[in-house]
């Protein structure tokens, strides 16, 4: 019998409550670049290699669910869309196994070994599994496939092939059921419709790496993709957009606006132990500096932030989501594509982690708290943190300068004010003689009139001979003069009118 497991709690806060490191998980073996789990109020993540390790956020007694059924390390879980029943799936290279959480629960409170149903067995390595809106279908990203299994009658329904690379991430679309769009290592995108079977679009090589995340808002109805190297690509999923690229994002110059905005004042009684987040980007040591792979894309809560704090984002209506990267978190807001807060690990000493190799986060909904789940990049542990996203935002946002204030004017500015100029003068009858000598006393600036041809001094062109016109009246010819012999020999006449 698998009984539930502890977990150690660390509630040492930071400043301000800006992030906490609620739980920490030291595992037998790394959990780097799997595929992590976050929907409230559940996070999973691997334990120990095969374990699947269920924590419920808003359980008292901060205990794990440990489920056994896989022999080979698990590499991808995901939770389900719907709450009754709430389903996860986890898979390995031998297995794809779906669990009910509800069912787990009342076997382990029986004394019985929780047991899941099998789905697929040696699919090979699985980067991503997704559920479809509806819970009926579950996509396997498994090498460079794409297998669409039933739930239900645990069948494949279709196989979708064409990315080159392995799929590192896919995503159902919400307002088109049957549509799903997946991302690769060969650093490209493609729709399907994995009812037919068949590829709609394939877009064409982004960047020079990987793609790792995917993202689709259905507010906007964007696509939003992130790679190895730090960049956001942008698309629009309108019906004739044709998927045009929106923008191109990238993130390490994001985070340098975001510095020139840190608040000014901090305070000086800080504790030893902590630190307020210097947005500055990832320290360098030496002549190296810590990138920032996206790693994964969630959805981001700010409605109860924006109806208690002002001044956070250009538009209560934006659709913002979390940027989960190696070195740390970012809110990033789709309307105006510019970054709201930054959290690197660096910055906070009480987080055991500082460096991530996987990331998933999760919004609560009218809550002003953040989850997010890591583990660590060159250990094995697991931590969960709690983020407070108002006090985020607001070791983030720029300085207060004042609220703007607009006054409509009911009268004309006062000559004694100095805002005033003598601009309006009123009018006068004055004699016409006055007028003129006051113009002429002013001097005007002229207009500077540029020509687009200027003639030529003729130094370069060659001598055009000009035919003589005699003027009028009587003409006396003095003399003629040969020209040189050097030139053409032509008379030339010197003509004097005379009075």
């Amino acid at each position: 019998m698998e009984e539930p497991q502890e977990i150690s709690s660390t509630n040492d806060g930071c400043v301000g409550d800006i992030v906490i490191e609620k739980y920490l998980v030291e595992s037998k073996e790394s959990a780097s670049h799997f595929q992590l789990a976050c929907s409230v109020p559940h996070c999973a993540f691997p334990l120990d290699g095969n374990k699947l390790c269920i924590w419920n956020t808003n359980d008292p007694s901060h205990r794990l669910l440990v489920l056994r059924g896989h022999h080979w390390p698990i590499t991808a879980m995901a939770f389900g869309n719907t709450e009754n029943p709430l389903l996860i799936c986890s898979a390995s290279q031998d297995y794809v196994i779906m669990w009910n959480l509800d069912e787990c629960r009342e076997k382990v409170l029986q004394g019985l070994i929780p047991r899941g149903t099998v789905m697929g067995t040696l699919l090979g390595e699985v980067l991503c599994l997704r559920f479809s809106p509806d819970d009926s279908v579950v996509a396997v990203c498994a090498g460079n496939k794409i297998l669409m299994l039933d739930v239900e009658s645990l069948s494949i329904l279709a196989e979708l092939e064409g990315h080159r690379r392995p799929v590192t991430a896919a995503e159902f679309c919400a307002w088109q059921a049957r549509i799903i769009i997946s991302v690769s290592g060969d650093r490209s995108f493609k729709v399907w419709d994995h009812h037919l079977g068949s590829l709609i679009y394939s877009s064409s090589v982004l960047t020079a790496s990987p793609l790792l995340s995917l993202f689709i808002d259905e507010e906007s109805q964007q696509l939003v993709t992130g790679c190895a190297d730090g960049q956001l690509w942008i698309f629009s999923l309108g019906e004739r957009h044709h998927y045009r690229c929106v923008t191109h994002v990238d993130l390490k110059k994001k985070t340098e606006s975001v510095s020139s905005r840190k608040v000014k004042s901090q305070p000086h009684n800080l504790p030893e132990e902590s630190q307020l987040p210097s947005t500055n980007g990832p320290e360098k040591g030496g002549e190296t500096e810590v990138a920032l792979p996206i790693l994964s894309l969630a959805h981001c809560d700010l409605s109860l932030v924006l109806s208690s704090e002002r001044g956070f984002v250009s538009s209560e209506n934006a659709s913002c989501l979390w940027i989960g990267s190696s070195a740390g978190l970012f809110i990033f807001n789709l309307a105006n594509f510019e970054l709201e807060a930054v959290l690197y690990y660096k910055d906070f000493r009480n987080l055991s982690i500082q460096v991530a190799g996987s990331c998933a986060m999760v919004s609560k909904t009218g809550h002003h708290e953040a989850f997010c789940l890591l583990t660590s990049m060159f250990g094995s542990e697991v931590a969960m943190l709690e983020i407070h996203v108002a006090a985020l935002m607001r070791s983030c946002r720029r300085p207060d300068l004042g609220e703007d204030l607009s006054v409509l004017p009911r009268s004309g500015v006062l000559p004694t004010s100095p805002l005033y100029f003598g601009i309006v003068e009123e009018k006068s009858g004055k004699p016409a003689s006055q007028k003129q000598s006051a113009v002429r006393s002013v001097v005007k600036d002229q207009p500077l009139i540029f020509h687009s041809r200027v003639r030529s001094s003729g130094y370069a062109a060659a001598p055009q001979p000009q035919p003589v016109s005699a003027p009028r009246g009587n003409l006396r010819i003095l003399s003629k003069h040969r020209a040189p012999r050097c030139g053409p020999l032509l008379p030339r006449l010197v003509l004097t009118a005379l009075g």
